[in-house]
C-alpha cells in the first residue's frame, strides 16, 4: 500500500532512500491540494529530471516534492498567500523563525494603528475581536523580521494557523462563529476555540521541520502563469494543475482572507457576507469565457519543455475528450485517473468524481528509410 510520510512507497521504491525524504510537508487544508495525490503522480515523473517547474502552486505539495526528489525547482501561484509558501518551504534553504523572530512577532506594534483591518473587517464574521486584533498586530510585526524568506515563512504559519480556526478551512462561507459555539463540533476540531497565538506556536514547530536545503537554487514566483512562462528556459518537467474550471474553480472566494491579510489591502471593497475584495485578481483559468483560450496560450508557450503533467478533473470544463484534443496539438498524451471513493469537499472531489492525470511527451517522429535502389534513384533525381 502506498502511502507518503516517514516511510513512502511507490512501487518498489523507498523513498528513504533520499535523504531530503526524511523532512515532512505540513499537512494542508486546501481544496484541491494534491498531498494524497503525490505518490500516484511520482510514478509518471520520468528519469533525468534536472528542473522543474510547478506552475500553478497552490498548497505547495508537488513543488515539495520536486524539491525532495533534488531537483531545481520553480514554483508560481498568482496569489500572494500562495507565493509566500513557495518563500517559506521552496525557495528557503535554511532560515527559520527562532525565539528572537517569534519575540519581535508578538510584542505590541508600535504602528498598530495602521493595522486594523482585520479588526474593522472581519469581527463578528471569521473571528471575535479580540482574535482580530491579535492577528492585526501580528501582521504589523511581520515587515520588522530580516529577510524576505522569514516574512513568507511568518505568513504562512499565521494563515495556515487561520485555517485551522475555521470550519471547513476556508472562508466561503458565513458560520465559523456559530461553528465555533457548537459542542459537537468542538468535540471534533479542538481548534475551533483555541486561541490563533497557540495554533501558531504548534504548526511553527512542523514548519520549521520541513525546512531543508536540497543544494538548488529553487525560487518561488507570483505572476500570471501566461506572463511568466514566456520568460523560463531549460525546464525539464512542467507540472499544471490548473483551477478546475466549473468544479472548485473559486479559490479567491474561498481563500480571500489570507490573500487579503497578505497583501493587506487598502484599495479594495469588501463585498457580499463573507467581506471577499473586489475585484478578484485575473486569472484567465477560472471561467469558461476565458479559460480555453488561456489554454491554448499556456501551451503554445509550453512547448519547448520536453514533458508537462496536467492535473484534472472530470467534472472540469473543457470535459475530458476536448482537453485531450487540445493538448494534443502540442504533445502526445496518454490520460491516467483515480476515483474518490469518499468526498473531500468541494465539487471536483465528491465520491465517484475522478482525479485525471494527463502526461505529455514529445511526439514520436517517424523516420521511412528507403532501401539502396529507391536511395539511388532519389539521389539520381
Amino acid at each position: 500500500m502506498e502511502r507518503l510520510g516517514n516511510a513512502i512507497f511507490v512501487g518498489t521504491m523507498l523513498f528513504e532512500e533520499f535523504t531530503y525524504f526524511r523532512h515532512e510537508f505540513p499537512e494542508p487544508q486546501y481544496l484541491g491540494a494534491k498531498q494524497t495525490h503525490l505518490a500516484w503522480i511520482k510514478k509518471f515523473i520520468p528519469e533525468n529530471i534536472h528542473t522543474a517547474l510547478d506552475a500553478f502552486s497552490g498548497s505547495q505539495s508537488v513543488a515539495y516534492l520536486f524539491k525532495q526528489l533534488g531537483y531545481k525547482v520553480i514554483s508560481n501561484d498568482f496569489l500572494s498567500f500562495n507565493h509566500q509558501i513557495g518563500l517559506a518551504l521552496i525557495e528557503n534553504n535554511g532560515e527559520k523563525l527562532d525565539k528572537k523572530d517569534i519575540e519581535v512577532l508578538l510584542q505590541p506594534a508600535k504602528n498598530k494603528s495602521d493595522f486594523q483591518l482585520m479588526e474593522n473587517t472581519f469581527t463578528n464574521v471569521f473571528f471575535e475581536k479580540e482574535e482580530s486584533q491579535f492577528l492585526d498586530n501580528f501582521r504589523a510585526n511581520i515587515q520588522l523580521l530580516d529577510t524576505q524568506i522569514k516574512r513568507g515563512l511568518a505568513y504562512t504559519v499565521i494563515n495556515r494557523s487561520m485555517t485551522r480556526k475555521v470550519t471547513m478551512g476556508h472562508f466561503g462561507h458565513t458560520q465559523a462563529l456559530q461553528y465555533a459555539r457548537d459542542p459537537e463540533r468542538i468535540k471534533r476540531n479542538r481548534s475551533l476555540i483555541r486561541p490563533i497565538k497557540d495554533i501558531f506556536g504548534e504548526l511553527l514547530i512542523k514548519y520549521n521541520d520541513a525546512i531543508f536545503d536540497n543544494k538548488q537554487d529553487n525560487i518561488s514566483y507570483n505572476e500570471n502563469i501566461l506572463d511568466l512562462l514566456p520568460r523560463l528556459s531549460n525546464i525539464d518537467l512542467v507540472y499544471f494543475d490548473p483551477p478546475y474550471c466549473d468544479s472548485h474553480a473559486d479559490y479567491q472566494s474561498f481563500y480571500h482572507l489570507l490573500e487579503t491579510y497578505t497583501e493587506y489591502w487598502q484599495d479594495k471593497q469588501f463585498i457580499n457576507g463573507i467581506k471577499r475584495y473586489d475585484p478578484q485578481r485575473f486569472s484567465g483559468f477560472d471561467k469558461k469565457k476565458d479559460v480555453i483560450a488561456s489554454f491554448e496560450k499556456l501551451f503554445e508557450y509550453a512547448q519547448k519543455i520536453p514533458v508537462w503533467l496536467i492535473s484534472y478533473n472530470n467534472r472540469s470544463y473543457p470535459n475530458i475528450e476536448d482537453f485531450t484534443k487540445i493538448i494534443s496539438k502540442y504533445k502526445h498524451v496518454s490520460v491516467e485517473s483515480k476515483t474518490y471513493n469518499y468526498g473531500r469537499g468541494g465539487k471536483g472531489s465528491v465520491a465517484g468524481s475522478q482525479e485525471i492525470l494527463f502526461i505529455c511527451k514529445p511526439r514520436i517522429k517517424h523516420f521511412i528509410t528507403m532501401n539502396k535502389a529507391e536511395q539511388l534513384v532519389d539521389e539520381r533525381l
